[in-house]
């Protein structure tokens, strides 16, 4: 990788960064929603499967769109795997962990500790996007990840195997948003192009590690197949699976990757509420609802700095305290 000088970042208008936040926020709402109906109420035994699906609906509806001459996308040659890597590879994982989260958490821990993602995607866009944050956006992050600990701390319903499935989605998740902010300036893929090889890639791999594992034989044996409203509900986990990762793409390429991870962490405002009254696995404690409050406040903070804040003399000085560093370009950058 050359280390040349990138190129002024395009301001893009305010009311497309605000609809593709929205956009973002409402589609990663349901498809948890929907994920949970399939993975617990029905129990579902492969969460590996329905990523699959979501793969091929994602190939299904781009390449349609592409020979309908609705969208516009580089063609498969031997640059696209360097064009994309590491990508693939950080795309898989992320949707394996947070499936297999979904899976073992309650809603309201697994928005919680979805949090940490912000913490993550703020030290990787220091350390790969060259990028700096005032003060108080920092202290903001800090108060959401105590509340998440807080929270986590009284979890009734503790799960090992769950924590660590939606550490490794965080890690995943947050290395997942900076690159795809990176690889949609790289010229002849574009959002359609990211999206598509992504899914390319990793379904041939991704297929096989489930009938490895056996994970294929359960689902194709679920007695469920029978039932049409757990039918209806895989598809459309399979369909908003694309919805998700393509208003992911399109809320990046408005926004920053940060902004992209704080927009999910508004979403998780109302899902962490709604999943103490809807959904059944919630295990009511005051420490956890407490933490859980901390959490969201901290969140909303953070938010609203994010998004109202414009750099100023006094924000590049307090970043400059906190020792993280800052190239020129960025210097230019709205939050």
């Amino acid at each position: 990788m050359s280390a040349k000088a990138c190129p002024e970042p395009v301001e893009h208008p305010a009311l497309h960064k605000f609809l593709s936040a929205v956009f973002y926020a409402g589609s990663s709402f349901l498809i948890t929603v929907v994920n949970k109906t399939v993975l617990t109420s029905f129990r579902f035994p492969s969460y590996m499967c329905v990523g699959i699906g979501q793969m091929i609906t994602t190939l299904l509806v781009l390449h349609t769109a592409k020979m309908s001459k609705v969208i516009q996308f580089q063609d498969f040659d031997r640059s696209i795997l360097l064009k994309m890597f590491p990508l693939p590879l950080l795309y898989v994982g992320n949707h394996i962990t947070g499936l297999a989260s979904t899976k073992k958490l309650s809603l309201p821990m697994f928005t919680v500790l979805r949090k940490f993602t912000i913490l993550m995607t703020m030290i990787l866009e220091v350390y790969i996007l060259k990028k700096t944050f005032p003060k108080r956006l920092v202290y903001s992050v800090v108060a959401i990840v105590l509340g998440a600990m807080v929270a986590a701390s009284s979890d009734l319903a503790f799960d090992v195997e769950g924590y660590t499935f939606i550490l490794l989605n965080d890690a995943f998740t947050a290395a997942s948003s900076v690159y795809t902010k990176k690889k949609l300036d790289i010229e002849g893929l574009g959002k359609y192009g990211v999206l598509f090889y992504n899914a390319l890639i990793i379904i041939i791999p991704t297929l096989l590690a489930s009938a490895f594992t056996g994970d294929l034989h359960e689902a194709v044996t679920f007695e469920g197949w029978f039932k049409a409203t757990f039918i209806f509900c895989f598809l459309m986990s399979c369909f908003m699976g694309f919805v998700l990762m393509y208003s992911i793409v399109l809320c990046s390429y408005y926004n920053s990757a940060l902004t992209t991870t704080v927009v999910g962490a508004i979403k998780n405002v109302a899902v962490a509420y709604i999943g103490i009254f809807v959904g059944g696995d919630y295990l009511f404690s005051w420490t956890n609802f407490l933490g859980l409050s901390i959490c969201m406040s901290g969140g909303l903070v953070y938010s609203y700095l994010t998004f109202s804040t414009k750099p100023s003399r006094s924000t590049t000085e307090e970043a400059q305290e906190l020792k993280i560093h800052i190239t020129e370009d960025s210097t230019g950058s709205t939050k």
